[in-house]
């Protein structure tokens, strides 16, 4: 199935599917009607240690990604990421973000992981 990275600000598109938002918090200046976000597993978002290293300049996207990774793979995750495998396998499924650069992002992890 198809699953996509697009940033929430961007207005919703017909190929969009399900919307989830997998950011922590909700994204500033944006009302939850123009957004149009069907699901946000607020479990499955980066720990704000991880965040903030990686924002901070302080490891490479790699190095992010599998960290992240690793974040994923703690059973009490199991739910929260069987859940939107799930709604992948029902159709298109698109994961917004509010960050600048999603295809450097924990979206684009998390729709590697999701994709397979």
């Amino acid at each position: 199935m198809t699953v996509r990275v697009r940033r929430v600000y961007e207005p919703p598109g017909p190929q969009d599917g399900t919307r989830v938002l997998v950011d922590r918090l909700w994204p500033r200046g944006l009302s939850k009607d123009a957004a149009r976000v069907d699901r946000w597993p607020k479990a499955l978002t980066p720990s704000p240690g991880l965040r903030r290293w990686y924002h901070a300049g302080e490891g490479s996207y790699a190095d992010f990604s599998s960290r992240y990774e690793a974040e994923l793979a703690v059973p009490e995750l199991a739910q929260p990421l069987d859940e939107l495998r799930e709604l992948v396998r029902e159709g298109p499924v698109t994961l917004l973000t509010a960050v600048r650069s999603p295809e450097e992002s924990h979206a684009s992890v998390l729709a590697r992981l999701l994709d397979c």
